[in-house]
């Protein structure tokens, strides 16, 4: 920090860009505190029914069936693969939307907007491998998984 070569009353004055460089780095060191009581992330996802769900594409492909234990299943409907990087987009009470990177097999982003503990809409886009995505579904529990 650079400190001007004049003082006023008692203290050195700071040049204006080093003011602001330093009340920046202090808003940084705020911002970063952790908060004391943040809900967990990706909340809205725990609190779906756990079982069988069968999800619908609403482009007339085959339904499909999987067993929810956590909500995050739904995330990655394209890419099973589990050793995906995510990024967390919006987290909020009744959405969530995330973007995951599946390297050497592509990328996707999911929103998934919860209507009941039992019932939400689901839209996904990427790269599958090499080829474009784009889907629109509705995801509902039918049961105890099998």
């Amino acid at each position: 920090m650079k400190i001007a070569k004049y003082q006023i009353g008692k203290g050195p004055v700071l040049r204006a860009g080093a003011l602001r460089l330093a009340l920046g780095a202090f808003a940084l060191g705020v911002a970063a505190a952790p908060t004391a009581a943040q809900a967990p992330a990706l909340a809205m996802l725990d609190g779906l029914t756990k079982g069988q769900w069968e999800i619908r594409f609403r482009d007339g492909s085959a339904s499909r069936k999987i067993c929810v234990r956590t909500g995050r299943e739904l995330i990655q409907l394209r890419h099973a693969k589990p050793n995906c990087s995510r990024f967390v987009v919006e987290d909020s009470a009744n959405e969530v939307t995330v973007q995951y990177t599946c390297k050497g097999d592509g990328y996707g982003r999911t929103n998934i907007r919860r209507e009941t503990a039992s019932l939400v809409q689901i839209q996904g886009q990427g790269i599958d491998g090499s080829l474009p995505f784009e889907f629109t579904a509705e995801a509902r529990r039918t049961g105890a998984c099998r």
